[in-house]
Parts: C-alpha cells; sequence; structure tokens
C-alpha cells in the first residue's frame, strides 16, 4: 500500500469504524502471512489456510481501496 494511502487511512480510522476493522484485519493478515513466509516448509494444511488468508487480505484491501475512493 502506497505511503499516501497509508497516512489517509490513519486520518480517517478514527470517524470511519468500517476502514479501522478492514485495516487491523488486513494488519492481521499481514502477521500470520509473514510467519508463514518465514518457514521453510509448510504442509498441505498449512498452504491451504496461506492461500486462504491471501484471499481474505486481498478482499480486505479492495473494501479498504472503495472506502478510500469516497474520501479522495
Amino acid at each position: 500500500m502506497e505511503k499516501r494511502d497509508e497516512e489517509l487511512i490513519h486520518r480517517l480510522m478514527e470517524n470511519d469504524p468500517i476502514l479501522r476493522k478492514y485495516w487491523e484485519e488486513h494488519l492481521l493478515f499481514e502477521e500470520q502471512l509473514e510467519a508463514f513466509n518465514k518457514r521453510i516448509y509448510l504442509t498441505p494444511e498449512e498452504e491451504l489456510e496461506k492461500k486462504r488468508i491471501q484471499k481474505l487480505k486481498l478482499a480486505g484491501r479492495d473494501k479498504i481501496e472503495e472506502i478510500l475512493s469516497r474520501y479522495r
């Protein structure tokens, strides 16, 4: 995400609980994916979980972009 977008998110989060929710989820998914990426080997179940998290993160990012477009 661009630095400009992150600054806008931080300004708007105080007044937009939906944006805050999606941003907090985005950060959580990012942490979870980093943990998977640090591992040398993933079981098939872990690979599926990683892909599921990636999809959720992408969907959340789309929602964040949609919200930000209303404020731009």
